[in-house]
């Protein structure tokens, strides 16, 4: 069951300021009334000045204890109207806002119901106690009987109005309250979500630029060390082929500079300026550098090219590079390496295959690289296929979607693009 929360330190003293204000109404108003000799004349005015106060006084708890002080006010109102020193103005408020504070304030919604159901009863049984002996009183046939009966109707007309007032305006200031404790209870999660997507956000961010960091060192560092290793071989022997091989880890060194410079400058862009990234069309560049690196590598092309979204080429173009790589690092340099682009009908298939021929270990590695290249197709929708060939070598193959540009066939002839092949260090 939902609950309101526990009134704070500037709402009691609110109530303690409200109980003060009507106790000392009270006491004017039983002071004016006795002025002018029309009520409170019969008893000592002290009794009605004591009724007054102890009227007002519990409303200081009315909202921590509002049954107990609703009740208490109920026995001293009865109390005071039997010895005639009630007076009419402030106690009406008073009685009021104790009778008003049970549905505005018990959390037990049950005892807050039949609490007030108690109090209406006790009043009913006590205006009727009241009018049973007014009927007999000896004014009552000074008055006449119609005008008795006109005063009880009155009467009861107004309590009526008094309590149901009191009753209903308790429990709207309760839902009231209970659906802003909700709304503060949504707002509040809202918040938290918030901030956990703006979390995950960031480690979505740190992943990417992790992924893509990883995809342009590995690769140019891995050739830089194919050719630092051959240079260093063929230094005694042949200058010239060592100092060809230095050219080629100079140039992969500026390569991995100007991707790395590219990188950060989309990063650190703010105004939706980006650098370029790599593409379909940057991959016969890198099968050359593959290439110049010592590697044997073909690149074919199967189908009509056709245009894709900057972000299909880029997969794809990761997903080459980090194949290359491990070619290069698990199959051995003298392996021989196949790169097929498929324009398939909405869809664009790259494939890097080995022969697994070559001096290395024959095992790929299935570290961030494999994570990374499976990360950016699952986020196009593609699937990737990593593993062994059947006969022999290593199989990664990537398809993505790419819609068809209107009118263009993506049924054609297999282009060759042969990669020119370096000495073998």
């Amino acid at each position: 069951m939902p609950v309101r929360p526990a009134p704070d330190a500037r709402s009691l003293r609110a109530d303690a300021l409200l109980a003060g204000v009507l106790a000392l109404v009270g006491c004017v108003m039983v002071a004016l009334s006795a002025m002018t000799g029309l009520q409170l004349t019969e008893v000592p005015i002290w009794q009605s000045l004591l009724a007054a106060v102890l009227l007002a006084a519990p409303l200081v708890l009315r909202r921590v204890h509002p049954v107990a002080v609703s009740a208490a006010q109920i026995v001293v109102y009865i109390a005071a109207g039997e010895l005639g020193a009630l007076e009419l103005y402030a106690s009406q408020v008073a009685l009021f806002m104790g009778f008003y504070s049970i549905g505005a304030w018990d959390a037990n919604r049950k005892r807050a119901h039949w609490t007030r159901v108690s109090i209406v009863i006790a009043m009913a049984a006590w205006l009727a106690w009241s009018a049973i002996h007014g009927f007999f009183d000896p004014e009552t046939g000074e008055r006449g009987v119609s005008a008795f009966f006109a005063f009880l109707l009155i009467q009861i007309v107004i309590n009526i109005a008094y309590f149901g007032g009191a009753w209903l305006f308790g429990n709207r200031a309760w839902a009231s309250a209970i659906e802003q404790e909700q709304l503060a209870a949504a707002h509040a999660e809202i918040q938290a979500q918030q901030t956990q997507l703006a979390e995950q956000a960031v480690s979505l961010e740190r992943v990417r630029i992790a992924r893509e960091l990883h995809d342009v060192v590995a690769h140019h560092v891995s050739a830089m060390g194919v050719q630092a290793g051959a240079a260093r071989r063929a230094l005694a022997a042949d200058a010239d082929q060592a100092a060809d091989a230095l050219r080629h880890v100079e140039q992969s060194a500026r390569d991995a500079i100007g991707e790395l410079r590219a990188l950060v400058v989309t990063l650190r862009s703010d105004d939706g300026v980006t650098a370029s990234a790599p593409d379909l069309g940057a991959l016969p560049a890198l099968v050359a550098a593959a290439a110049d690196a010592g590697q044997h590598v073909t690149l074919r092309e199967i189908g009509t090219p056709r245009p894709v979204t900057p972000m299909v080429g880029l997969t794809a173009y990761r997903v080459v590079q980090e194949a290359l790589t491990n070619a290069r690092k698990y199959a051995g340099p003298v392996a021989e390496v196949d790169v097929r682009v498929r324009y398939l009908p909405g869809e664009l298939e790259v494939e890097v295959t080995d022969d697994g021929h070559g001096s290395g270990s024959g095992e790929h590695g299935a570290g961030a690289g494999l994570l990374g290249m499976r990360e950016r197709v699952s986020a196009l929708g593609g699937a990737l296929e990593v593993g062994p060939r059947s006969r022999g070598g290593w199989l990664v193959r990537a398809r993505v979607p790419a819609p068809d540009v209107a009118g263009a066939d993506a049924t054609g002839a297999a282009s060759t693009h042969q990669a020119p092949a370096s000495v073998d260090p």
